[in-house]
């Protein structure tokens, strides 16, 4: 090992979250990743069969829901499926699942960085730039104080969220549904159904966090629980949210780039279009602070194995949190936010997500009978599953996809003997 390699501050991260906390921090990332940006394309895809792409992408989320707590709860430790893979199936598994699920949610964090832009400032490019580099500079600062800050932080925005969802299905539900025309059925059928099903697949994958925080959480037999508990909430009320949203705005919501702020107007009530930009905001942030802090715990644990650079291994002395991980997905992060915006990046994202629970059902089938905890038919489900729906998403979202898996394989296989020397 290198002196610069012994300067790194490397160790474990500090057990500091509880169950409840795990749940906030899952609920988070898929509340707001989802509610306020998923359904438009999903409808446009599925179109009357909206409902029915929702639940195959609930239950294809349940068994790698299923999966990663069986997985979780036989290795805490940071990495989520990164380390699963390795564990289970080998090294190049491992690398698959963490370098699709850094990248897709690294799209995803300049995302959510743009979607808080577009709900919190007035139309513009400048203006929107700015307020999506400020929203990465702060979290990115408030993930470098420590886990339990950014749970405290994730917890009340996760409050406000609730509390505009209450507004949003009340008004919805309560007003007056207007002359809408209905969604027509689908012009591809199944296949369209299933593009859906992926789309929306993005929604449901934030308890992907719950599993890579594995190494923080106090009791890690209960990561299983968080993250069911956490999906069955958000299950529920994403049902909630696309029947009020086919209600409200009917043929009219494959196009809608605010389709909750429209549905309440829709409804007759323009008085709560700017609550529910309050609450886009509010959500988008806690979205994109459990981004962060999954992202960064994924790249500590590559880095660990020099599957990364080295230098990302490192865990601050005080706060016991991967510093240099964080400030480098921040400074890419702001770059990616001045240059592109990649709001549109659902598809890409999906598609790095549903490679990574591939990988995670596949280590589930494989673990040994005294680590089950389900029948391996569940895992059997997922894995199906996620490779159907990989299939049927968007062409450019697969191209993109496989080039970035690709460029990443070709690179491990390069330069992983010149950084293990």
């Amino acid at each position: 090992m290198t002196n610069s390699q012994n300067r790194i501050r490397t160790g474990p991260l500090a057990r500091r979250l509880g169950t409840g906390d795990a749940v906030v921090v899952g609920l988070s990332a898929m509340i707001g990743a989802g509610v306020f940006a998923a359904f438009p394309p999903a409808a446009g895809a599925a179109g009357s069969w909206l409902v029915g792409a929702l639940a195959i992408a609930a239950g294809v989320a349940f068994c790698n829901a299923v999966a990663s707590a069986q997985l979780a709860q036989s290795y805490p430790s940071s990495g989520g499926t990164y380390l699963f893979g390795r564990e289970v199936l080998g090294p190049w598994w491992g690398f698959t699942a963490g370098w699709g699920f850094v990248v897709g949610k690294t799209a995803s964090c300049a995302a959510m960085a743009m979607t808080v832009a577009a709900y919190a400032v007035p139309a513009g490019r400048a203006w929107e730039r700015a307020a999506a580099v400020l929203a990465v500079v702060v979290l990115t600062a408030l993930n470098l104080r420590g886990v339990t800050r950014t749970a405290l932080v994730a917890r009340l925005l996760l409050g406000l969220t609730g509390l505009v969802m209450l507004v949003f299905l009340g008004v919805t539900f309560g007003g007056s549904a207007g002359a809408v025309t209905a969604l027509a059925a689908p012009d591809r059928g199944l296949l369209g159904v299933l593009q859906a099903a992926g789309l929306l697949f993005f929604a449901f994958a934030g308890y992907a966090r719950i599993a890579t925080l594995a190494e923080e959480v106090r009791q890690p037999e209960m990561l299983g629980r968080a993250i069911l508990v956490a999906l069955g909430i958000t299950v529920t009320l994403y049902l909630l949210v696309g029947l009020a949203l086919v209600r409200a705005l009917g043929a009219r919501l494959p196009g809608s780039p605010t389709p909750l702020a429209d549905a309440v107007t829709a409804a007759g009530s323009e008085w709560a279009a700017p609550v529910v930009r309050v609450g886009a905001v509010a959500a988008s942030l806690g979205a994109l602070l459990a981004l962060l802090a999954g992202v960064t715990r994924t790249a500590l644990a590559m880095a660990r194995e020099r599957d990364l650079p080295p230098w990302l291994a490192s865990v601050d002395p005080r706060h016991q949190v991967p510093d240099h991980a964080q400030l480098a997905l921040g400074a890419v992060l702001v770059a990616i936010v001045l240059v592109l915006d990649l709001r549109g990046a659902i598809g890409f994202s999906s598609f790095g997500v549903l490679v990574y629970y591939a990988v995670a059902n596949l280590s589930a089938l494989r673990q040994p009978a005294d680590q089950r905890r389900s029948p391996r038919a569940v895992q059997l489900l997922g894995l199906v599953g996620c490779l159907g729906l990989v299939a049927t998403l968007p062409l450019a979202s697969v191209l993109a996809g496989l080039t970035v898996l690709a460029v990443g394989l070709l690179g491990r296989r390069l330069l992983r003997p010149w950084r293990t020397q």
